[in-house]
């Protein structure tokens, strides 16, 4: 896939797209829904199959510029869209003038004369332009006039609700990442670099990689079963989201101890995936209780990883 971030990285190069537009985060089943839609038209017309996404996020330039967190950085969202098969991913820088832009200014300027959108699939709910005023009605309207069919996709219902950004964000923030799969279509990650920590772990006979997450959607406080994806392949362990209250700490952090891992993971990128909320973390009045916890809490998770519902797909 060829990404993008600018239209004069694509003059003169594309002759023809089918493009789906929007923010993507997560990239959950509502979002493959209409990328694989993207990509069969694009098959069917002898199109490009275009992605079009923004940075930084319209959020945080419009408005009082604050923004929901994150569920996937801009790199692992990228990387996650390649997966499907589109193209192209257009990551266009949003500003203020863009965001000033009235709906058929943008369709014009971006997706008619840079882009060469000649179909446009677009989400149950998506809106765009100053004030937000852009809208299905709206497109389809310009679609006759610029010459490029619209099309709008239903939501998709999964547990009896429509899948979105803002749900998943709900459920991880609640701790309920079990139930996040069949949304996002995956366990929800963290990633990052691991970082020196207090090294108290490690006395305890359970050393664990302190990560530095690269987004800020965090889920609830407690003990998770994971598994990591290392240099050295997908390792199970157990983690660690809070502030390790048996020992005082105010800093917030993720600290994952790996099941029969010797490696050294300094400075390298983890990537864990939440499985599945053991407990609340919890302070312990003494160190010996605390490694009493610890190993039940790595027998319960060693036994949920092992279930083929806990696979990574």
């Amino acid at each position: 896939m060829i990404v993008a971030k600018n239209l004069d990285e694509l003059t003169g190069s594309i002759g023809g797209a089918c493009a789906t537009i929007g923010n993507f985060d997560g990239v959950h089943m509502g979002h493959r829904r209409l990328i694989t839609r993207v990509n069969d038209r694009a098959q069917a017309k002898n199109l490009i199959g275009m992605v079009v996404t923004f940075d930084p996020h319209p959020l945080t330039v419009v408005g009082s510029g604050k923004r929901p967190p994150f569920i996937t950085s801009v790199g692992r969202k990228l990387e996650l869209i390649e997966a499907l098969g589109p193209h192209l991913a257009m990551v266009l820088p949003f500003s203020k003038k863009m965001a000033a832009l009235e709906p058929e200014d943008f369709v014009r300027e971006y997706l008619v004369q840079g882009l060469k959108v000649k179909e446009l699939v677009i989400g149950y709910d998506y809106a765009f332009g100053k004030g937000r005023k852009g809208n299905f009605e709206l497109l389809r309207t310009l679609g006759q006039k610029y010459d490029f069919r619209v099309e709008r996709l239903d939501p998709v219902i999964i547990d009896g609700a429509v899948v979105s950004s803002t749900r998943i964000r709900d459920m991880i923030q609640a701790g309920d990442v079990w139930n996040v799969k069949p949304l996002l279509g995956r366990f929800h990650e963290l990633e990052g670099t691991v970082v020196h920590g207090h090294s108290r772990g490690k006395k305890l006979g359970f050393p664990t990689a302190n990560l530095q997450p690269e987004v800020d959607l965090l889920p609830k406080t407690g003990v998770y079963a994971v598994w990591a994806s290392t240099r050295d392949g997908l390792i199970p362990g157990v983690a660690n989201v809070g502030l390790n209250p048996t020992f005082g700490d105010n800093a917030l952090s993720v600290e994952t101890h790996l099941f029969d891992y010797s490696g050294d993971l300094y400075g390298q990128q983890l990537r864990i995936h939440l499985v599945q909320r053991l407990r609340q973390e919890r302070k312990f009045d003494t160190i010996e209780a605390l490694v009493s916890r610890i190993r039940e809490d790595a027998s319960l998770a060693k036994d949920i990883l092992s279930s083929p519902e806990a696979e990574l797909n």
